[in-house]
């Protein structure tokens, strides 16, 4: 009967006797279990962060731009023309079944100033049911009201980066700025939002009642007309519906004939993230496939040195053969050498694998979500390799000829 305790304690000497020659065999393995767990890592908090940034988006949402993608087969930008107005929003919030709210967009660039602080941000005119579709609450004060955009109130809600860079450390709700010459009073503070998935600082921006930001700031081409409505569908499966609808509206009250092109575009923001997430667990697959290369050849070079213990100790095994090892003894015992250095390179590949992910997501701002799966996995799969590879070698050994290798030198 094989003892197994006995033929590790065999095994790890005949390991320590060429330390630095073993450590390099291990290398490959130990790079290549450290670079699945880091890709994994690096992979899930991609997946979290796309889903915080899916969850400041708002849920079951579609995007209604004024304008048409193209036009008489001319390529046009969406949000160029001003088709769209506060009566489509308002339809859409009472004609569709499918949908819960839906608030209008205009935005513009323009300087806030308050004393001798002045801050260049975006101005955003909307209406109250924004703020339950993009579900953001405020850290100080209040929300604006339907009051305030029917009276086109001069008041505002600012973003966290427009507060720190216009106020400071004073609180910044009921004090005055200047927008364009016009005051606003300031009646909340809106929770930090961070980025959003195009990059851009979505708590660098100052939000007023719709009819407010019409009048009195923007004016324009959008003087009479929105440049977008958010649409909240009631549900995630009632979001096909919603789009299904609210294109048939829309194409109603703008007199669309069956055969002219649209005048505005749908997007569905929801599809649109759920085809971000799928890239990114595909980028994380193939990282990791590629990461996984360096454990074969890891394994390659745990076969490739056995095969060189085997020659070397030819007469040992014969000696052994001698004294009544039997093959199956000679085959445990290189089997378990293998083992051995893949589950060491697996450890060491563990331990580099955690460090070089905490370093990555340091300098990159980005999280790394180390899991006892991506472990277990890198750790099993470095293992299925050593057993593999080293299985040619041991069985090499196994099959020595007892005198021929008591007469090898």
């Amino acid at each position: 009967m094989i003892n197994l305790r006995v033929t590790g304690r065999i095994s790890l000497r005949a390991l320590l006797v060429n330390k630095m020659r073993s450590f390099l065999t291990m290398l490959g393995i130990i790079i290549g279990v450290a670079s699945v767990i880091t890709m994994l890592a690096i992979g899930a908090g991609a997946g979290q962060k796309l889903g915080e940034q899916v969850a400041s988006l708002g849920s079951n949402l579609l995007m209604v731009f004024s304008g048409s993608a193209t036009s008489g087969g001319q390529r046009m930008g969406a949000g160029t023309e001003p088709t769209l107005t506060l009566g489509d929003a308002e339809a859409m919030r009472k004609e569709l079944s499918a949908v819960a709210e839906a608030a209008p967009f205009v935005n513009g660039v323009a300087q806030a100033v308050y004393g001798n602080q002045n801050w260049s941000t975006i101005i955003q005119g909307t209406t109250p049911p924004v703020f339950e579709i993009r579900d953001w609450s405020v850290t100080a004060g209040r929300l604006f009201t339907w009051e305030d955009v029917r009276g086109a109130a001069k008041v505002c809600l600012i973003g966290t980066t427009v507060a720190d860079n216009l106020f400071g450390a004073i609180d910044p709700v009921g004090k005055v700025i200047n927008i364009k010459k016009v005051p606003f009073t300031v009646i909340g503070v809106l929770e930090k939002k961070g980025e959003s998935p195009d990059g851009r600082d979505q708590d660098d921006t100052i939000y007023m009642p719709v009819t407010t930001a019409q009048k009195k700031v923007l004016g324009g081409i959008f003087a009479d007309s929105v440049r977008l409505i958010f649409v909240k569908a009631k549900s995630f499966d009632q979001l096909g519906e919603a789009e299904e609808h609210l294109n048939a509206l829309l194409r109603q009250r703008h007199r669309i004939g069956p055969k002219q092109e649209d005048d505005f575009s749908v997007r569905n923001i929801t599809q649109v993230l759920q085809s971000a997430e799928q890239m990114v667990r595909i980028i994380s697959l193939l990282l990791m496939a590629i990461a996984s290369v360096s454990l074969l050849v890891g394994g390659i070079g745990i076969m490739n040195i056995m095969l060189v213990s085997v020659t070397e100790r030819t007469k040992e095994i014969g000696i052994r053969m001698a004294v009544g090892a039997r093959a199956a003894d000679i085959r445990f015992q290189f089997l378990i050498e293998a083992l051995l250095l893949s589950l060491l390179g697996g450890a060491l590949g563990i331990a580099l694998g955690i460090g070089l992910s905490r370093v990555i997501s340091h300098f990159a701002d980005w999280p790394a979500i180390i899991t006892a799966s991506s472990i277990l996995l890198a750790f099993g799969f470095s293992s299925a390799v050593g057993l593999f590879f080293g299985f040619y070698p041991a069985y090499k050994a196994s099959k020595l000829n007892p005198i021929d290798a008591l007469r090898y030198e």
